[in-house]
């Protein structure tokens, strides 16, 4: 049996999947795409750097598989449950990942997470490309609420949450497993009526 909201969802079932998943550009020449079968090589790649390693556990182990979650990738837009976009210098050479995850289309609600290569560190990419998503998921797209967690360890990433206009909400204990154990976990959040981002 299928339950009925007593409020309307937030963002209609279907408006997503409708239409393509967007290509979004932001300053500095970067162009967020989805990932692309040619893309698999420096994704596997990426899987191999120790600071990726230790921040996300779930990881690749060959191209084959890659090419599984670009699979995923593209059927998560078409359930409407997720969006991965490759962080690129004008749609070419990527620089890094970001996403929105676990869509919930009801509260308008989602959860985002970015990773940056090595060697495009340090630039401000995951900021950048964090600002498109939000900018676009805020408005466009018609979400209320994005939120991204993170290690309390991991300062680069927390200064990429602040720099994009995520609110440092509250730390959850012991909450993620790393590569050398359990981590507390910050949790930021940006909402729709906090101050527009440009």
């Amino acid at each position: 049996m299928t339950s009925v909201l007593s409020t309307p969802p937030a963002i209609p079932a279907g408006t997503l999947a409708d239409g393509p998943q967007p290509v979004l550009s932001t300053t500095g020449g970067l162009l967020l795409r989805p990932w692309e079968a040619t893309d698999a090589p420096v994704f596997l790649a990426a899987y191999r750097d120790p600071e990726i390693q230790h921040w996300h556990t779930r990881q690749p182990v060959s191209e084959d598989q890659v090419g599984e979650w670009f699979d995923q990738y593209r059927q998560d837009w078409a359930h409407e449950k997720g969006a991965h976009w490759a962080v690129t210098r004008s749609g070419g050479e990527v620089l890094g990942r970001i996403a929105m995850r676990g869509i919930d289309l009801d509260d308008g609600v989602a959860g985002c997470a970015y990773w940056v290569l090595p060697a495009a560190r340090g630039a401000g990419v995951a900021s950048r490309a964090l600002r498109a998503v939000s900018i676009w998921a805020l408005g466009e797209a018609g979400f209320h609420r994005l939120e991204l967690d993170h290690s309390i360890r991991n300062k680069a990433s927390c200064r990429v949450a602040a720099k994009s206009g995520f609110l440092l909400e509250g730390t959850k204990r012991s909450a993620a497993v790393h590569s050398d154990g359990r981590h507390d976990m910050h949790l930021h959040a940006r909402i729709r009526d906090d101050e527009q981002l440009t």
